[in-house]
């Protein structure tokens, strides 16, 4: 047993390092790859056991170190391979409830695994935020050199117009509560996709939840309070506060696409709803809001135990 929890670490790791360093060919096809890092780490330790996942979390990351520095080790490891395993650590942790002789297992909740994913989320960009500045002002000020050697790599060249400049002052502002959105919406795609991948091998220890019924533990909406309040705050401090806020919506927008399938359950034209409501999310983005502000209604209102009270039982069977 403790040799196949190796061999598939190693494996699994070194999949997930091939994966990593694919984003150097600077591909859209390498990038894709690239978001897909996890993957392998999450397979080995909800398929095998959380000591699969941290053997390939380690490995990987020695990998990378051995091959391109100690900078790719540590990115690797605190950015990839060790948030990986723990939602897969936690996916996997169960308890057992019961009385009177009958004893069943309850499981770790899905949505304290999106919420997991959405606090880790917030806190890789923002350890990532002194890369670019330690204060307000050396922090934008990086982050628009950035973007300038992307727009115009070579240098010197002409200076930006006055179009462009104001593209990179939007893209400034909008950029790190940004990249805490994808980065929480990419984790909680991965666990869900590695998820899956177990299941159909039959590998997947605990069963398949009713992802409509998903819930965020009261502690987010607290936590999203505070991390809103703090937008308001002067310096990196706001900056940090709006990185964290966005981050937390992600995770009711999320909790929002729950509701949004447990209430058109039975509705003949759920398939054309449900795809136009993530077409419009993915082709325009600003839709996720919607999806948001449902997922609050629900936490403030219990929207799915209302709308289903108020709907109408199935007419009883005819007496034959």
């Amino acid at each position: 047993m403790l040799l196949q929890t190796l061999l598939i670490g190693l494996g699994a790791g070194a999949a997930a390092a091939l994966l990593f360093a694919s984003v150097a060919s600077g591909s859209i096809l390498a990038t894709l790859l690239f978001y897909l890092a996890p993957l392998p780490i999450l397979i080995a330790a909800l398929g095998w056991s959380h000591r699969a996942g941290l053997v390939a979390s380690f490995t990987a990351a020695a990998s990378l170190g051995a091959t391109l520095g100690l900078y790719f080790f540590s990115a690797f490891l605190i950015g990839v391979g060790l948030p990986a395993w723990w939602l897969a650590y936690l996916a996997l942790l169960a308890r057992p409830v019961g009385a009177n002789g009958s004893m069943t297992l309850e499981w770790y909740p899905v949505g304290r695994l999106v919420l997991w994913a959405a606090i880790i989320s917030a806190a890789l960009v923002i350890i990532a935020v002194p890369n670019f500045g330690t204060d307000k002002e050396s922090f934008q000020a990086g982050l628009r050199v950035a973007f300038e050697r992307a727009i115009q790599p070579r240098a010197p060249g002409p200076p930006l117009g006055a179009d462009m400049e104001r593209l990179v002052d939007i893209l400034v502002a909008a950029i790190p509560p940004a990249a805490a959105v994808l980065a929480t919406l990419i984790s909680v795609f991965n666990l869900w996709f590695a998820s899956r991948i177990v299941r159909v091998s039959g590998r997947l220890r605990r069963p398949w939840p009713d992802l409509s019924a998903l819930t965020l533990p009261p502690a987010a909406l607290g936590l999203l309070a505070i991390a809103i309040a703090g937008t308001f705050l002067p310096d990196l401090a706001g900056i940090l506060s709006r990185i964290a806020a966005a981050s937390l919506f992600m995770a009711y927008a999320i909790l929002g696409f729950a509701v949004l399938h447990a209430l058109t359950r039975g509705l003949s034209f759920r398939p054309v709803l449900l795809i136009a409501a993530y077409g419009a999310v993915i082709v325009l983005g600003w839709p996720v809001l919607a999806a948001s502000f449902l997922g609050l209604a629900e936490a403030a209102f219990n929207v799915r135990t209302r709308v289903a009270g108020s709907r109408a039982p199935p007419p009883a069977p005819p007496i034959s």
